[in-house]
């Protein structure tokens, strides 16, 4: 049985996303910055009348930053009740893969914190991420 998952690249690495968790993808081209938060939390943007909280992909994985432009791609998704905006480098597409499957690939600490399988698609085997793991940063890989 095939899904629907959204090809992103955060930190280089080109991962899926299953389309279901996504609300929307964005550019955003003002983000308010908030004092005293976790490293990986950009700030605030508005969209549609919400408040979302901008979180930096690469920064909440602990692998750099994503580029800062004038105009920054976000995915939009909502977990645990609240809006998130994920930086991601680029939104590559959306295509049809498998049923996810337990991921075999050797990856680093960093990407397995937030990995829950990985999937078949015609371009070849990607992870595949759960987004709303990335909005606790890496102070979760500690917990």
């Amino acid at each position: 049985m095939e899904s629907l998952y959204l090809i992103v690249r955060i930190a280089g690495e080109t991962v899926a996303i299953g389309a279901e968790g996504v609300g929307s993808v964005v550019e955003i081209d003002s983000i308010t910055a908030v004092p005293r938060v976790a490293p990986h939390i950009v700030g605030l943007f508005a969209l549609r009348s919400r408040i979302l909280t901008v979180v930096d992909s690469a920064m909440a994985l602990g692998v750099g930053r994503c580029a800062q432009g004038a105009l920054q791609t976000a995915v939009i998704i909502t977990a645990e009740g609240h809006g998130y905006a994920l930086l991601v480098e680029e939104v590559i597409d959306v295509i049809k893969g498998t049923k996810p499957s337990p991921c075999i690939a050797v990856i680093g600490r960093e990407w397995s914190r937030v990995t829950i399988g990985q999937v078949a698609t015609q371009e070849g085997d990607r992870l595949l991420i759960d987004p709303a793991l990335l909005i606790h940063g890496r102070e979760a890989i500690a917990a």
